[in-house]
């Protein structure tokens, strides 16, 4: 189109025309990397397919907030929901420093030469002040990030429940759909994030360090009983006396407690994850108790406890945003502040009659 600065009452301007664009330097590419919005049926196909781009769009769908997403994320959830669940679940915590991403990546790659898909959801803590995330664990895992077969994706944890993504649950099914056999569910290791990542898995494994100072400190009562199994990081070298010393520590303190439910007694391993020792050991043992529960019926009981407790936490996310949310409430809740700041009004009184003028609104 010929530009308007052209017309000759705009003396002493001219504007060139330009170029015409030229060809794509990749010859391969017929057509854009991103195409237009997909429909539900494109995602489940391309999902079911394997094509892990349109696994992440999907999954950034899921993690979406605006109504519009969530509506067609969750069409896509419900038809790929038939061919989920066929993966081995892997809830993996530890302290900040435990080796929780290196481990990942060795464990990843002694999957995969076994034949197997991974997909690994790192839950990244998000700033409370600045709400961002630096979501960097592919960096951490230089091996696996570069291997065909396996699936990373960092997730801010969105100030949810723990640290631990809203959408997690939804994502390992879109992961399962896809063909991946093996999950992994990399928690911040901090907060309550441990019980909401032991809700969503088969397996819970807790990484520990020795040579700290922290024996004592890992002796505790919650965290323990959630563990299927503890492993022992950085057991090489010169740490080597100090990671069986606290092997045998964590034994002791396991006879404490009383029989999980499962019937499986964890199992107390050493390991280096950066030198890869001891990972045969390891998930020999997780194998061990994935058979151990399959065969005395805890492993469907649980996935199917999970699957209730995942749908009342569906229903307390909706109630909340509901509230909140709605434009009435919003004003109330500026008005009621300000009377608690004043001290013109207790706490659970303004809590009482937001509240009860929400339920009359709803009547």
């Amino acid at each position: 189109m010929e530009h308007p600065e052209n017309d000759p009452k705009y003396s002493g301007l001219m504007v060139n025309k330009g170029i015409s664009r030229p060809p794509s330097v990749n010859p391969y590419m017929k057509k854009p990397l991103r195409s237009s919005t997909l429909s539900v049926t494109e995602y489940v196909d391309g999902i079911l397919s394997g094509d892990r781009v349109i696994l992440s769009r999907a999954v950034t769908l899921v993690e979406s907030s605006r109504p519009e997403h969530q509506d067609m994320a969750q069409a896509i959830i419900e038809k790929c929901l038939p061919y989920a669940g066929n993966s081995i679940r892997v809830g993996i915590t530890g302290v900040p420093g435990a080796g929780k991403s290196t481990s990942i990546d060795a464990f990843g790659i002694h999957l995969l030469k076994n034949g197997h898909k991974l997909a690994v959801l790192a839950i990244d803590p998000s700033s409370e002040r600045s709400k961002g995330s630096i979501l960097g664990d592919k960096t951490r895992m230089e091996k696996l990030s570069r291997e065909h077969d396996a699936f990373i994706r960092p997730s801010p944890s969105a100030g949810s429940l723990g640290g631990v993504a809203r959408k997690t649950r939804e994502s390992i099914i879109l992961c399962e759909a896809a063909g991946f056999d093996y999950l992994f569910v990399e928690t911040v290791g901090v907060g309550q994030s441990e019980t909401a990542v032991h809700s969503m898995v088969d397996f819970f494994l807790l990484i520990q360090l020795a040579g700290t100072g922290d024996e004592l400190q890992g002796i505790k009562r919650g965290i323990m009983e959630m563990a299927d199994g503890i492993v022992i990081n950085k057991a090489d070298g010169d740490n080597i006396d100090k990671a069986k010393m606290a092997q045998r520590q964590l034994k002791n303190a396991l006879h404490l407690y009383p029989v999980p439910e499962s019937g499986w007694i964890p199992e107390v391993l050493t390991y280096s994850g950066f030198y890869d020792i001891g990972i045969d050991e390891v998930w020999d043992m997780v194998h061990r108790y994935v058979d151990f529960v399959k065969l005395n019926g805890y492993f469907d009981r649980k996935r199917k406890e999970q699957a209730k407790f995942w749908m009342f936490e569906s229903i307390n996310e909706q109630l909340r945003n509901g509230f909140y949310r709605d434009p009435e409430i919003a004003k109330l809740l500026s008005d009621l502040e300000k009377e608690v700041l004043c001290d013109r009004k207790s706490s659970f009184v303004a809590a009482k009659e937001a509240l009860d003028r929400y339920y009359q609104r709803k009547k």
